[in-house]
């Protein structure tokens, strides 16, 4: 219970964005003529924001699946990164391992690499019990948005935007709590470029390949700042 306690605790203020950011995916899915059902199955076996509100226009406009699978990995593609530095963390899971390595969003990977837990805490099950938390919030949230759109009438415009300026929000955040700016500023200058030459329907994938090569080559130069920086910590 103790664990179980800590874990509701800490995954509190990402109860308080997935219920609204849900909330606008349920609104925004019913405006298209999807209902209650295709929210909660969305929310249940693809959980990742931002991807379902693109599969809503993924869905409403009839792409195709080879189309889909593109746009999932590029706009999911973080996710690699997020996955191999959690192999350590995620290790000896047990049975729940599968569903932890499912269920690891932006918020819940902050939440599991925030640091340790207190004395009496099981740390695995507490890893465990912050992803499924979070995901039930997503799914109530986006499950509470299409019913509203059933009830309410209610103008979608500009709801997809909601999962844009969450992560601007994320970003401002991280970038007042660094001290050292360089790989924001190489993701900026990057997308910038491949957005003035790609153009704004194909420079993401352009982008992301571009800053993770950039980010390689300057990985020497970017790694004796962030020493420094733990030092003087």
């Amino acid at each position: 219970m103790k664990t179980a306690k800590y874990a509701f605790a800490q995954s509190l203020p990402v109860m308080a964005g997935y219920l609204v950011l849900g909330l606008g995916f349920g609104v925004l899915l019913e405006s298209k003529g999807y209902g209650v059902g295709w929210a909660f199955v969305m929310s249940l076996v693809i959980y990742a924001g931002s991807m379902q509100y693109v599969a809503v226009d993924l869905l409403a406009g009839g792409a195709s699946l080879i189309a889909a699978a593109l746009m999932t990995v590029t706009v999911n593609a973080r996710h690699l990164f997020y996955g191999i530095s959690m192999v350590e963390r995620y290790r000896d899971a047990g049975p729940a391992k599968p569903y932890m390595i499912f269920a690891l969003t932006d918020e819940t990977y902050s939440l599991v690499c925030s640091g340790g837990v207190p004395e009496g805490v099981d740390q695995k099950r507490y890893f465990f019990l912050v992803s499924l938390f979070n995901h039930l919030y997503w799914i109530a949230g986006s499950v509470a948005g299409a019913l509203v759109g059933t009830v309410l009438p209610f103008d979608s415009t500009g709801i997809d935007f909601s999962m844009t300026a969450l992560f601007l929000v994320v970003m401002v955040e991280q970038w007042r709590t660094t001290r050292d700016h360089r790989p924001a500023l190489v993701g900026l200058g990057v997308s910038l470029v491949c957005l003035l030459v790609f153009g704004a329907d194909d420079f993401l994938i352009p982008a992301m390949i571009g800053i993770a090569l950039v980010l390689t080559l300057l990985r020497p130069a970017l790694e004796p700042g962030e020493e420094a920086a733990d030092v003087r910590d």
